[in-house]
């Protein structure tokens, strides 16, 4: 509802009004992907087949907090505009539509379509709540659907599930992918406190081929939807798989998170590589995004290989309080879209992720500023140049001693918040208690959040994406990522970097403004 406040008085005749902004105004995303309205999590069935990217969703569209699950469905050309489509899975009487994922079945493999119109194969969980709720345990199981149609509609498959449960009360989120290497289908599946590995040649009838993770990595509760791939290790011909997996809780700052490993597979076992094996001694674990707000992320299948991109995208909240954030048409809005590279320093390897290049597309001002020497507290950009609330902002700091580099992103309601980089105890970090709106719960801002820095640099690549409610930050060319939502009582409207005790540059900072 929009109100309008007007003023009088006996000694004007002046008028004043002031708009007051609407929750859809103030806190709908400008370019990050939003269900139309109900409640969204995790990102399932992502595949890109003719042009189009398919991104279906954990929805319930009758209300703005979890229920009844199904897969909402949107498409977009380039994983920035997306247009929203009819829901694709309804739950039934096997159960809710739990998380899972889709393949372009190219060769026809199953059965279900031809060469010439080759099927979309989903596999995702059927959570049946009624059992659930009555204490048994095999509550859940993995069925598949096809589609004839490119994505659009789907049939059930007849035979579901293809997966029974084996007595496992977590067992859930099937992610399948080509494996060109074996010449086979493969799928990981949570199970537990570990990954179960599946293998196929027909999406139907699946082989358990192995288990991982049991004692490896954050544990503390349940596994929940991984994603396995190879992927080339930059600047070489080395190839490795990579298996993300995802814990809530156990996230390095508190409620949900992503880590990952890295190593061999063999067509049945996946091996940690033994370098990683030693980094997860030093660490326990190596996470994807260090901030709060980037949870369940998977990867679209099918993207050609002559692109040779793993292109990633993940859930921009957390269980601790995804339910009770002030939005009210709609709760939950997706992360970047990101792509994954492998890197290899000093016998270390490493996702680092970067936002994907179709960003750029969506440029509509930009603001460069060759040098800034920062010797007191500076505003790098503020509204009167550009909309604070749809930025890409890149920069390089040079001259950094162990001291504290503070950025405040901040309005005149006195709602600021702070990010940036404390040298002096070595971490990265994220603090949004002063961003107003917190009391909706005592998880979201009760302690700052930090990323460790591991080596030492007097120089740093940085990237920031600045939306209505949200913040990415990209440090050293993604090698640390930090993700996390805020909710202010008025749009931002100054971008700032606080004074440290010594001087300091900011070099080749470039401002794009973005469009919707």
């Amino acid at each position: 509802m929009l109100i309008l406040v007007v003023m009088n008085s006996c000694s004007s005749t002046k008028t004043s009004i002031e708009k007051v902004v609407t929750n859809e105004e103030l806190y709908r995303p400008n370019f990050h992907f939003t269900p139309k309205k109900g409640w969204m999590n995790d990102p399932n069935g992502m595949f890109f087949y003719k042009g189009l990217y398919h991104l279906y969703f954990q929805h319930y569209p009758d209300d703005n907090v979890w229920g009844p699950m199904h897969w909402g469905h949107a498409i977009s050309k380039d994983m920035m505009s997306w247009k929203e489509e009819k829901i694709a899975l309804y739950p039934d009487e096997k159960g809710y539509i739990f998380s899972g994922s889709a393949v372009v079945d190219i060769n026809n493999t199953s059965g279900f379509g031809s060469l010439k119109n080759p099927p979309i194969v989903a596999m995702f969980t059927y959570h049946d709540d009624v059992k659930a709720k009555a204490g048994a345990i095999d509550f859940q199981s993995q069925a598949i659907a096809y589609s004839l149609d490119e994505g659009m509609t789907w049939t059930k498959y007849k035979n579901n599930p293809v997966i029974k449960n084996p007595n496992i009360k977590d067992f859930r989120d099937p992610k399948m992918t080509w494996d060109a290497i074996h010449n086979q289908w493969i799928m990981v599946l949570a199970a537990d406190v570990e990954t179960k590995i599946y293998r196929s040649s027909n999406l139907i009838d699946w082989e358990l081929a192995s288990g991982f993770g049991k004692n490896l990595g954050a544990h503390g509760a349940p596994w929940e939807c991984p994603d396995f791939f190879p992927i080339k290790v930059e600047g070489s011909t080395e190839m490795k798989w990579v298996l993300l997996q995802s814990i809530n809780p156990g996230g390095p700052n508190g409620g949900s998170a992503t880590q990952y490993f890295v190593g061999d597979f063999d067509g049945k076992t996946f091996t940690l590589d033994n370098s990683f094996t030693q980094d997860l001694k030093q660490f326990g674990a190596l996470w994807l995004d260090y901030g709060k707000d980037n949870y369940a992320g998977v990867t679209w299948s099918n993207v050609p290989d002559a692109d040779g991109r793993n292109l990633f995208i993940g859930w921009m909240s957390n269980w601790e309080y995804a339910n009770k954030v002030p939005t009210k048409n709609w709760r939950s809005a997706m992360t970047i879209p990101r792509e994954l590279k492998l890197i290899n320093t000093d016998g270390h390897y490493r996702i680092v992720s970067q936002p994907v290049k179709e960003l750029d597309k969506y440029i509509s001002k930009t603001i460069k500023k060759e040098l800034l020497s920062i010797d007191k507290t500076t505003v790098i950009v503020d509204r009167s140049s550009v909309d604070m609330s749809r930025l890409d902002i890149r920069f390089t700091m040079n001259g950094l001693k162990d001291d504290n580099y503070d950025f405040i992103l901040s309005n005149a309601a006195n709602n600021a918040v702070h990010f940036g980089i404390n040298k002096k105890e070595k971490y990265f970090y994220m603090d949004r208690k002063n961003a107003s709106l917190t009391t909706f719960s005592d998880a979201f801002a009760n302690k700052i959040s930090k990323a460790p820095i591991s080596s030492d640099f007097n120089s740093i690549e940085v990237r920031i994406l600045i939306d209505k409610t949200s913040i990415e930050v990209f440090y050293d060319n993604g090698k640390t990522v930090m993700t996390e939502i805020y909710f202010s009582d008025k749009p931002m409207e100054s971008f700032s970097i606080a004074k440290a005790n010594s001087n300091f540059e900011l070099k080749n900072v470039t401002i794009n403004q973005l469009n919707n």
